[in-house]
This record gives C-alpha cells, sequence and structure tokens, in this order.
C-alpha cells in the first residue's frame, strides 16, 4: 500500500511516528494540555484512513457509560475528555499506530504542518514586539523605579485633569 500521512493544522515542524499513545488516563490527561493544538478531529481522521466517518466512529474506542475508557490497542483511542459534549479529537501518533497496527497499512508518516497565522496571532506578535521595544528602552535608560516615580512628579500639572 502506498504511505498515508496525516497533516495537522498546528504544529512545529514535522515530525515521523514515534510511538503509541499513553495507556493510562491519567497520562493522557496529564499530555492532553499541552499537545491539545497538535490533535486531528474526526474529519481530518476520515481523510486520513481513507475511510467512511461511520467506519471511523466504529473504529473508535468509546463507551456511552465511560467518558475515557482504557486503553485497547485494538481500537483508535481519542484523547482525555471531561465532558461528554466535547468532540472526539486524536493524536497523530494514535492514528498512525491504528493504521499501522490494526489496519495493516505498512508504511505510516506522521507529518505535523504548521497553521497559517491567524489575524489574533498577528496581533499578539506585534504586542509581543512592542513590549521587547519597551523593555529595550527602559534598559537602555538604565530607569530604576524611583527615577521613573521622580520623572513622573516633575511632569505632573498644577491643577488635576477634569
Amino acid at each position: 500500500m502506498n504511505p498515508h500521512s496525516f497533516a495537522v493544522g498546528m504544529g512545529q515542524g514535522a515530525s515521523g511516528f514515534s510511538g503509541g499513545v499513553a495507556e493510562v488516563n491519567a497520562e493522557r490527561a496529564a499530555n492532553s494540555s499541552e499537545q491539545a493544538e497538535n490533535l486531528i478531529g474526526i474529519d481530518e481522521v476520515q481523510r486520513s484512513l481513507n475511510r467512511s466517518r461511520a467506519s471511523v466512529y466504529r473504529y473508535t474506542n468509546t463507551d456511552p457509560r465511560n467518558l475515557n475508557p482504557p486503553f485497547n490497542p485494538r481500537k483508535l483511542n481519542p484523547e482525555y475528555r471531561s465532558d461528554q459534549k466535547e468532540p472526539l479529537m486524536f493524536h497523530p501518533n494514535e492514528v498512525a499506530r491504528f493504521a499501522r497496527d490494526v489496519l495493516r497499512i505498512k508504511e505510516v508518516t506522521v507529518e505535523v504542518l504548521n497553521s497559517p497565522s491567524t489575524a489574533t496571532q498577528q496581533l499578539l506578535g506585534s504586542i509581543l514586539e512592542e513590549l521587547r521595544s519597551i523593555r529595550e528602552l527602559l534598559d537602555s535608560n538604565n530607569i530604576s523605579p524611583t527615577q521613573l516615580d521622580a520623572r513622573r512628579e516633575q511632569h505632573e500639572q498644577s491643577r488635576p485633569a477634569a
């Protein structure tokens, strides 16, 4: 079979398959917050595995009585969820493990791609740049906080603003 690539919307560069997922829910919970930006949804899994949405749901390790069932090596294990209404999210390495071990796809490649910059990311970047320039200006003038208070008193108006 042809190699399968799993493209993820956000991340830092590209990486190859490096193993499975945590086998204990506590470990999955701890890792989920750190790796939340690298998770993929059911639609991406469907496209990656070239399977129907219904079959992806059949493959998935879910249980209506248990929000986070224990790891099942024969199923596609979603990441830790805190609420039943949260969408199922999967780590790319788990999708690759499932494709290789269960679906018997011979060559599996996980590829993490950087997402295009959003307006929020651009705004945060410009704020960060402005804060850095303010820090450089303060450092270059060697102004201590007490000196700032003295300068502020020099520029105070004789009467307060209305």
